[in-house]
């Protein structure tokens, strides 16, 4: 079978649309196969003979009632018994499709891309709301964040929302706040690093320019979503962010402060070296 997706797209309605290049229509009883890269589970959905030109097709098909897990999963086609995985020359990457489909408050999320050896898989994910993170500056004493709310099922328009930017240190009762600003789904919020570092509850027994030591994680709470919204940055394609994505840092009283990711893309203040 010579087939290659030449445009592919996870629409706002979870429907994976794509758009062949072939050398002949597809017969009927052509099924397309997902199959889970970690777990060898596997759906199919039959095609049938779509109608279309010999040397184009194009394919429609909703991905929610496939129950499928979160995970990636490659794609093929397959037809009298044989399977080939399905090749693409589409990076399906878009950072304003991204956005728009964040919008909307899901349970998963589901993107199609191009793997490294040019085939076509789907990316599932979960999706609670979360804190996006755009943009990270220290400034005038400050860390500074802005980003998008993703999830939470808020208009994007002008409405404003009470928000507050919490830094909680990792193993201790230590915690940070601030008020954040939220219009729509744009947020900005900014903390006082001298405040990080004088929030250690054990400061007074700690050695001299120790105080505040440790992992922060930050979170925002806004009105109108029911939980705290981790801050991470999973709307792009830049996997690895611990490795591949380095923050300048700050020294505030002889302290490092930077800001990184985790394995999972949330993000982290760490104090101290």
């Amino acid at each position: 079978m010579g087939v290659v997706v030449t445009d592919a797209e996870v629409t706002l309605a979870d429907v994976l649309s794509l758009r062949l290049a072939i050398d002949e229509p597809l017969k009927d009883g052509t099924e397309l196969v997902l199959r889970h890269r970690t777990t060898g589970d596997e759906r199919d959905v039959l095609l049938g003979t779509p109608g279309a030109r010999a040397r184009e097709a194009t394919l429609a098909v909703s991905l929610a009632p496939l129950e499928l897990s979160a995970g990636r999963w490659d794609a093929y086609l397959r037809r009298d018994g044989k399977r080939v995985r399905l090749r693409s020359v589409d990076p399906g990457f878009s950072l304003d499709h991204l956005d728009a489909y964040a919008l909307c408050r899901r349970t998963l999320a589901y993107r199609s891309y191009r793997t490294r050896n040019g085939y076509l898989a789907l990316k599932i994910s979960e999706a609670e709301p979360v804190a996006e993170v755009r943009a990270i500056w220290f400034r005038e004493g400050r860390f500074e964040v802005m980003g998008l709310l993703a999830y939470t099922g808020l208009d994007d328009d002008d409405c404003r929302h009470e928000a507050v930017l919490t830094l909680d240190r990792r193993h201790t009762s230590a915690r940070v706040s601030a008020t954040a600003t939220v219009q729509g789904v744009r947020f900005h919020a900014a903390v006082s690093l001298v405040d990080v570092l004088a929030a250690d509850p054990e400061e007074d027994a700690a050695p001299a320019g120790s105080a505040g030591s440790g992992t922060w994680e930050p979170a925002l709470q806004v009105e109108g979503v029911a939980t705290p919204m981790k801050l991470g940055a999973r709307l792009d394609d830049v996997d690895g962010k611990r490795r591949r994505l380095h923050y300048p840092s700050a020294t505030v009283d002889g302290v490092p402060i930077r800001p990184c990711y985790t394995s999972d893309d949330e993000l982290r203040i760490e104090v101290g070296g």
